[in-house]
């Protein structure tokens, strides 16, 4: 230690040491936050003593040893790396650890290896969220769950606190933290050891004893002589495989083809049905379409049912084709697994391997049954009620049929739809059938009220009396027939040629009218009449008949009406 000045004089033992420290000093170099050797010169129970060339001997915890089995290798005399932080602290004391200089030691390594991704050896500590804590170098990284093995491990208790072989995948400067991978050095070395052992396969061989590993809904795993490979379910048969683990057990030997190799992923793809003739090469000189066969039904789902027709072979029966009455059908309610049926293909795409069949087609048609019905009076039950129309199913054959609210009654009254309720039995005559619709017609049964026109030879054209049948506010509804079943509306424009006497209110119902057909389109069911249309055509008429030349000679409208009428009354006289 110097000897400060303003104390006693220095004797000249003490000037000597103060020389010989000062000249020591003079050559130790020490620079804070870096890595320096030190010598081991005490071991004691809690502490490691150090000799760093400082002024003073430094102290470590012995926790800082215990990492990686050093404390059990260290002795007096050992030489080891610390990290100098201070040279001298507020109490005089060398600020020194071994910890750091570890870690700063192993972060230096780790960016060179990270480079060449050089296999370090780690030690997994501890567990944490999503992964594990790894030791390398005595520098905690973080391994992910994923990263621990090639296959999800249950439990890793025997890879705890023991030496593992890790890769750096990952490495950030800035946050000091460190990603390492187990999983990357196995199958690193899988990987060789796989390509390897592709040498002595080829695709197209034909391999005996592959092992079944695992099984999936979607394939299996072979062991191809210590080599992973896939067998798709597709590849398994040229039918329809439910589930592989119904064809093979774990640990059974089976013969298959190699289909591909990827050099670039070391994947190794197998087939069984390769081994066979497909069945569908020819498939057109076995079976024609629109010919009935039998078959065995194996799948029953949603959208139709699966049918095996021969080995390797099947066609599918959409539920469209299984019913004649119902489209929509669900398809266990008409077959079942296992059932021995007819069916008639419809179609066969070669290419594609799939044939179409059909169940309907082996049963009665109903629709065939109804053709020569079409005109005729009927029984239906009601079985449902929309806003606009009923449907009903015929009681014969159980077709189903629409009746609109319009051919309810010759009214047209949609309100008539609340006179009828669903299981009700009603007669009705069929309309129409087409494309597998029939229309039904209730008012059909009885007779139409437009037929008066025919009976009474009425068309456009001519006048006829009608009855005020209401008045309203737009015009009036007149009634055409005595039973009041023809009803039209004539607007209030068409009540009268001078529009001063169009008022609906100077009209009253019984009152008599005369009023001209201006449109009649029976199939339609569309009347329009206008008495301003026979007004005008009487006022031509009497024109034509008493009015020649009385422009000429003064007589005016009015007098050739009063003279017309005075000669109809001198006849009646």
């Amino acid at each position: 230690m110097a000897i400060e000045p303003g104390l006693k004089k220095a004797t000249p033992l003490q000037k000597e040491f103060q020389n010989l420290l000062d000249q020591d000093l003079k050559y130790r170099k020490l620079k804070e936050n870096e890595i320096i050797k030190a010598t081991v010169t005490e071991i004691t129970k809690n502490f490691i003593v150090v000799d760093c060339k400082a002024k003073m001997e430094g102290m470590i915890p012995v926790e800082e040893f215990k990492n990686d089995d050093e404390l059990s290798k260290l002795k007096v005399g050992s030489q080891i790396d610390v990290y100098l932080e201070r040279i001298e602290s507020f109490k005089g004391e060398i600020i020194i650890s071994r910890d750091k200089a570890r870690k700063m030691k192993a972060w230096k390594k780790m960016e060179k290896v990270f480079e060449t991704q050089e296999e370090m050896t780690g030690y997994i500590t501890g567990k944490v969220k999503g992964g594990f804590i790894a030791t390398v170098e005595g520098l905690p990284c973080f391994m992910p769950s994923s990263q621990i093995d090639v296959r999800p491990l249950k439990k890793i208790d025997h890879l705890m606190n023991t030496p593992v072989k890790v890769i750096a995948t990952r490495i950030d400067k800035n946050r000091g933290n460190v990603c390492v991978s187990r999983r990357a050095v196995l199958e690193k070395s899988k990987n060789a050891e796989i390509s390897e052992a592709l040498k002595n396969i080829k695709e197209g061989d034909i391999v005996d004893n592959a092992i079944v590993k695992a099984t999936t809904d979607w394939g299996i795993f072979l062991d191809i002589n210590g080599i992973d490979a896939l067998l798709h379910v597709s590849d398994l048969s040229h039918g329809r495989v439910k589930k592989p683990s119904d064809l093979v057990s774990i640990g059974q030997k089976i013969k298959v083809k190699i289909t591909k190799i990827d050099e670039k992923t070391n994947r190794v793809s197998a087939s069984v049905k390769a081994l066979t003739e497909d069945p569908y090469e020819n498939i057109d000189k076995k079976y024609k379409v629109g010919e009935f066969y039998s078959g065995i039904v194996t799948k029953i789902m949603d959208y139709g049912c699966f049918v095996k027709i021969e080995d390797g072979i099947e066609g599918l029966i959409h539920n469209s084709e299984l019913d004649w009455t119902n489209r929509n059908i669900k398809p266990n309610k008409v077959l079942s697994v296992s059932q021995n049926i007819k069916f008639k293909i419809v179609n066969i795409e070669k290419e594609s391997k799939r044939i179409s069949l059909s169940y309907k087609a082996t049963l009665e048609n109903p629709w065939d049954k109804i053709k020569d019905k079409i005109g005729k009076e009927v029984k239906i039950k009601i079985n449902n009620v929309t806003d606009k129309a009923i449907f009903g199913v015929l009681i014969e054959t159980g077709l189903v049929g629409m009746l609109h609210y319009k051919e309810i009654s010759y009214e047209e009254n949609i309100e008539d739809l609340k006179k009828f309720k669903k299981n009700e039995i009603i007669n009705v005559k069929i309309l129409e059938i087409k494309d597998d619709k029939i229309k039904f017609s209730k008012r059909a049964l009885e007779k139409d009220p437009l037929d008066w026109f025919h009976e009474n030879k009425k068309k456009i054209g001519d006048i006829i009396t009608t009855r005020i049948h209401e008045v309203l506010k737009s015009g009036v509804k007149v009634s055409i027939d005595k039973e009041k079943k023809i009803i039209v509306n004539i607007r209030k424009a068409d009540l009268a040629k001078d529009s001063a006497d169009a008022r609906p209110e100077v009209f009253s119902p019984g009152n008599a009218l005369d009023a001209k057909i201006t449109e009649l389109d029976l199939k339609l069911r569309k009347i329009k009449l206008s008495v301003k249309a026979a007004q005008i055509d009487e006022e031509k008429s009497l024109i034509a008949k008493f009015g020649e030349g009385a422009t000429k000679s003064g007589a005016t409208l009015k007098g050739i009406f009063e003279k017309a009428i005075g000669k109809k009354n001198k006849k009646v006289k």
